[in-house]
């Protein structure tokens, strides 16, 4: 028996949500710890090459490795260059100069400029509910950055790599959802790793010498972690919350990130998480709420006759979500 079978349907998607934003939040420190024993380009290249491998392997084992067209290939690489080589190669640029909980802090603004980029390119409604939702996100996130930049010194050179690095990521969410690619989503993560890889590999061989590589057991460790949960891991389960929800939805669960940061930052770093940052959690948390949780669906109303006889309105929209319609 499959595994997804054995886990209820409603639950499969906050499943997926919740197991990517702890991989996804624990690779900003996981990458600085690889980044002490290896160049960030030549890191990128070998994390990118060796998960392309692995997934276009999985892939034609699995007899995949058809029904794309030039099109789709095509995209598929755009979304590697995006997704993967300016993404993450501007992130780990970053990353030498600034803390990993800091620039997971700077992604996590990620949702504001998707629901902005959603709502003119993908005809995603920006409701009123929305916008102070992701208002409130903005607030905590800036909150806790604003508390982080105060105790702390960070590099304004790191912090523009960081968002050029967050424009690329966005930039990469809408691409996927306007092109929306066929293929299966190990197809499309194997092109796109190998796409990225082969973007960074130029620049890495020529700007970063391989000697200054330490082959310690630290840095295999968070390269290995890298590829299999976060290149493979993450990433399917992200493209795969894009495919079954809204741009806006999806990438709300990025403001997730500064909390669960800061944590892997304290956690695998020593990094100082003070504690007015978690403050920040509250207006997150109720941001959230507001841009994920359903519109109010109304349906026509009816009269039903109680058993005491009288007549009762019912509204049928309201009926139907609290599962009580036939």
């Amino acid at each position: 028996m499959r595994l997804a079978l054995l886990i209820p349907a409603r639950a499969r998607l906050p499943l997926a949500i919740a197991t990517f934003c702890v991989i996804w939040s624990s690779a900003f420190a996981v990458a600085k710890l690889a980044l002490f024993d290896c160049p960030p380009l030549l890191l990128l290249t070998a994390r990118f090459l060796l998960a392309g491998v692995i997934t276009l392997g999985a892939a034609a084992f699995a007899a995949e490795l058809r029904h794309l067209t030039g099109r789709d290939i095509a995209g598929l690489a755009a979304l590697g260059v995006l997704n993967y080589a300016l993404y993450l190669g501007l992130n780990y640029m970053g990353m030498l100069s600034i803390s990993a909980g800091l620039s997971a802090l700077i992604i996590s603004a990620n949702p504001v400029l998707t629901a902005l980029l959603a709502a003119a390119f993908l005809n995603e409604r920006m409701t009123w509910r929305k916008a102070a939702g992701l208002l409130l996100g903005v607030g905590g996130v800036a909150f806790v950055v604003g508390s982080r930049v105060h105790t702390g010194l960070s590099s304004p050179v790191g912090i523009a790599f960081t968002l050029a690095a967050l424009l690329s990521f966005v930039a990469g969410t809408i691409l996927f959802k306007r092109l929306a690619p066929n293929g299966s989503l190990w197809l499309g993560n194997g092109i796109q790793n190998l796409a990225g890889g082969l973007a960074v590999a130029p620049f890495a061989f020529a700007f970063e010498s391989v000697g200054d590589i330490v082959p310690s057991t630290r840095f295999l460790l968070a390269l290995g972690y890298s590829v299999l949960f976060v290149s493979i891991g993450a990433y399917l389960l992200w493209f795969h919350v894009l495919k079954v929800s809204g741009a806006t939805t999806a990438s709300a669960y990025h403001f997730l990130m500064p909390p669960l940061g800061l944590f892997f930052g304290w956690l695998l770093l020593g990094e100082r998480a003070e504690a007015v940052d978690l403050i920040g959690i509250v207006p997150v948390a109720l941001g959230i709420y507001l841009v994920t949780r359903p519109a109010r669906r109304r349906g026509p109303w009816v009269r039903i006759r109680g058993i005491d006889g009288t007549l009762r309105p019912i509204d049928t929209g309201l009926q139907c979500l609290s599962g009580r319609a036939s």
